[in-house]
């Protein structure tokens, strides 16, 4: 039999019948390809997404210290000086109600003035006009009685309105918020505004004095003319011609 070389690839023909005979290929290994495209792009993704969640806690840290920030700025203040003011400016009212004979009332001025400081003339007897004057003396002695009494209730205000003032500038200083500074603020301006109704009372007291006690001077001027009219309305003395007994010596 003679051998014969066949090559790969190569077709036989046995008979009828052709037979392929195909290449056998050696196996290799398989490694993986890096893509360093792929790669930057992933790392840039991660870097964005580390970077929204970053702001996102800033903002949600930012909306927490609002919200503390509007807390604080509803919080009311813990001092409250206005039942004391209210009472202070009770008693004050209480005084000015409390003025002798002529009120502080446009009625009562008008009535009473016009009773024992406008109605003096010469028609009157002396007994009326005596009563006049002692009705003024006594308008102008209770005036400056009202006055001093008012004096003292200003005065008196003085150490206890101190100690509300520095309540109120410390819880100024001490507030949390807008809120509490602004109520402190405006207690501190009612005080003041209590303090200087104090002030106007005390001016309105001595003026009624001092002007009773002008309108008591000119009334006496008055009542002085009328009862020098009265004087004068008597017959002049004549002298007379007086006999002395004799005493028989």
């Amino acid at each position: 039999m003679m051998e014969k070389h066949f090559r790969p690839g190569c077709a036989v023909v046995f008979g009828t019948a052709l037979v392929f005979v195909m290449p056998v290929v050696p196996a290799r290994a398989q490694w993986a390809v890096y893509d360093g495209a792929n790669h930057v792009e992933n790392v840039l993704i991660a870097a964005r997404t580390l970077q929204q969640i970053d702001n996102q806690i800033t903002s949600l840290a930012n909306q927490a210290q609002m919200l503390v920030n509007q807390g604080r700025n509803l919080a009311s203040l813990p001092l409250s000086t206005l039942s004391t003011l209210q009472s202070t400016i009770s008693q004050t009212t209480a005084l000015l109600a409390q003025a002798q004979n002529i009120a502080y009332s446009v009625q009562s001025v008008e009535q009473q003035y016009q009773q024992a400081y406008t109605s003096v003339f010469s028609g009157m007897s002396d007994g009326a006009l005596f009563s006049q004057a002692q009705t003024r003396w006594q308008n102008s002695v209770g005036g400056f009685e009202d006055a001093l009494k008012l004096q003292a209730r200003v005065v008196g205000n003085i150490p206890s309105d101190s100690s509300a003032m520095t309540q109120l500038v410390s819880a100024s200083q001490s507030s949390t918020g807008a809120l509490q500074a602004a109520q402190a603020g405006n207690q501190l301006m009612a005080l003041q505004s209590r303090q200087l109704s104090d002030i106007q009372a005390e001016l309105a007291a001595n003026d009624r004095a001092a002007d009773l006690e002008r309108a008591r001077q000119v009334a006496n001027e008055a009542g002085a003319e009328a009862q020098y009219q009265h004087f004068s309305q008597y017959d002049a003395y004549v002298p007379q011609a007086v006999a002395i007994p004799s005493s028989g010596y």
